[in-house]
């Protein structure tokens, strides 16, 4: 019961999170460390930052079934894997705000994958 309610409060933060780069994309400069440039890049901060958050944290709410958790959670392990893998190359490994992010990719990709 406690993971299903850490699983459902995973996706609403997912949606969350697309929700703010949808509606107030000048707002994922400060948590990503990217830059907007240009109406392009609000373009991209809106459709990657906001429609496929939003998207990939709604579908299991939607459709209700237990594996659509799991892909939720393969995603975050996954982008957890990539982050990790470029902080080594790229020698960011003590930067706070990346540290914060692989904690939290981590653990949502934890609970939703159990």
């Amino acid at each position: 019961m406690i993971l299903q309610m850490l699983k459902i409060a995973s996706c609403i933060g997912t949606i969350g999170t697309g929700l703010l780069g949808a509606l107030r994309p000048s707002a994922v400069p400060g948590f990503t460390g990217l830059e907007i440039t240009g109406p392009r890049g609000v373009t991209e901060v809106r459709s990657i930052f906001g429609g496929l958050f939003i998207g990939v944290g709604a579908f299991p709410l939607i459709v209700g079934v237990p594996a659509t958790y799991h892909m939720l959670g393969v995603m975050y392990l996954t982008i957890a894997a990539a982050r990790l893998i470029s902080m080594l190359i790229d020698g960011s490994l003590k930067e706070r705000s990346n540290l914060i992010s692989l904690a939290a990719e981590l653990v949502l990709g934890a609970i939703l994958v159990l």
